[in-house]
């Protein structure tokens, strides 16, 4: 097993000199949230809805926040025997209330609606929830959030920039967030690896020795079997896992991030480098290198969040993918990038052209019904260049239908499971380009997405 030094305090340091809210800075959340709290109550009262608590959770709440990030997060609490169409109708109507002096607002829905706005300058969510006794008693997925605060909350205090450290460490690995896009860890998680280990050091040292099905529970309550590759039981209920969300790669990604930096404790672990977008230049050097050929399927971008929208990117991606493979297209890799106007499907092959020949192999001689069957089929038919016994079995060597991958997914495409949404802008109109095509696209975010690409 491999032995590594400590992490230097100096490090430590400089990149809480750079992520460590300023005085001002609390002062300030601490005065939006003061200010968000006394609006909803307001807002209760003048729609006469009684009995309602207002919470402030997440992050900025617990005093966990990176500097530069402008979150909050307000639950409207409402008593347990709420109905759940009451709570949603008037959850809303008192979070459009607030709404009134924010900057901006948008309707949101996770298992049910919530408002986002933008307020004095933070980002803010109001959540309607249940004011239920135990997390083991939820009415609604959100219910568990307050349970959540109060147990990070109760545990966390003296190392909060333990926190603070490990979630820079883990944008640094881009392991961080736990949306459907991303499929990583999310903060909850992470301050409570910090609560299990003790510090970010004693986690770092952890994690680059764990394996797939490496499981936490700090409680010691599980009561279900998960086959995630990380299991950390959520200590407010037994039959959850904290780290659902998170992938297989991104697990590995985080397990390798580790080993790296224990080799070398550098800044560039917490703060890497911004790739620039590549230049037509470089790519076109990449291709002649590489000699492979890229496709990337352009479609306007689905009106849509980012939890919708990216499951159907990677079911496209997958779906594309075995497409080709089906028509004997060998896929090297495949990606995804979106942006607000354009989404891009890349695909890598070995090759995007097949020679016009294929071969068909039959049954046996031998096993006449069968082989005579097959036989008939292909003797004399159209796009049949002839036929022949190999090995004891008819051969016939016919034409192949797509010999090119880009004709192939531009007649064949539509065919494929895509997701709704995907679905119905792929259906309005898509685009595949190939190999030099590509610098067509000239979105700098999404030259920065090819620079990684190849």
């Amino acid at each position: 097993m491999e032995t590594y030094t400590s992490i230097p305090e100096d490090l430590k340091l400089a990149v809480l000199k750079k992520i460590k809210p300023t005085e001002a800075e609390r002062k300030k959340l601490m005065a939006v949230q003061e200010e968000l709290a006394a609006e909803v109550k307001a807002a209760a009262e003048k729609l006469c809805v009684p009995d309602i608590f207002v919470k402030m959770v997440g992050s900025a709440a617990r005093g966990t926040w990176l500097s530069g990030t402008h979150d909050i997060d307000v639950f409207i609490s409402f008593p347990e025997e709420t109905s759940r169409k009451e709570l949603e109708t008037r959850g809303m109507e008192i979070a459009r209330e607030v709404a009134k002096q924010a900057e901006y607002a948008e309707d949101r829905h996770a298992e049910h609606p919530y408002l986002n706005i933008i307020y004095r300058g933070f980002d803010v969510d109001l959540v309607p929830c249940f004011r239920v006794a135990s997390a083991c008693q939820l009415k609604s997925a959100v219910d568990r959030t307050p349970f959540h605060n109060e147990f990070v909350k109760t545990h966390i205090k003296g190392r909060e920039e333990e926190v603070l450290l490990m979630k820079q460490f883990m944008r640094g690995g881009e392991v961080y967030g736990s949306e459907l896009k991303t499929q990583g860890f999310s903060g909850y998680l992470t301050e409570l690896l910090i609560i299990y280990h003790g510090s970010f050091e004693k986690t770092v040292k952890a994690a680059s020795s764990w394996k797939p099905g490496q499981k936490i529970d700090i409680m010691q309550h599980s009561e279900l079997e998960h086959n995630e590759p990380l299991v950390m039981v959520d200590p407010t209920d037994p039959r959850r896992n904290v780290a659902a969300a998170l992938s297989l790669d991104k697990f590995c990604m985080f397990i390798d991030h580790c080993r790296e930096f224990l080799k070398s404790p550098e800044i560039k672990f917490f703060f890497p480098a911004c790739p620039l977008p590549l230049e037509d230049e470089e790519f076109l050097e990449k291709l002649e290198s590489r000699k492979s050929s890229q496709l990337a399927v352009i479609f306007e971008t689905p009106d849509v969040v980012d939890d919708v929208l990216y499951p159907q990117l990677y079911k496209m991606e997958q779906a594309a993918a075995s497409l080709l493979s089906e028509y004997d297209f060998s896929v090297v890799k495949t990606g995804v990038w979106s942006g607000k106007t354009e989404t891009v499907i890349m695909l890598e092959l070995i090759s995007g052209t097949l020679p016009n020949v294929k071969k068909r192999i039959g049954p046996p001689v031998w096993a006449r019904e069968h082989a005579e069957k097959f036989k008939a089929k292909y003797e004399g038919a159209e796009n049949v260049f002839g036929g022949y016994i190999e090995g004891g079995k008819y051969v016939f060597e016919i034409r192949r239908k797509y010999p090119t991958a880009k004709g192939l997914l531009e007649d064949q495409l539509l065919n494929s499971s895509l997701g709704k949404q995907v679905h119905q802008n792929v259906s309005k109109g898509f685009e595949v380009l190939e190999d030099t095509e590509i610098c067509r696209l000239k979105d700098p975010d999404f030259r920065v997405f090819l620079r990684k690409w190849v």
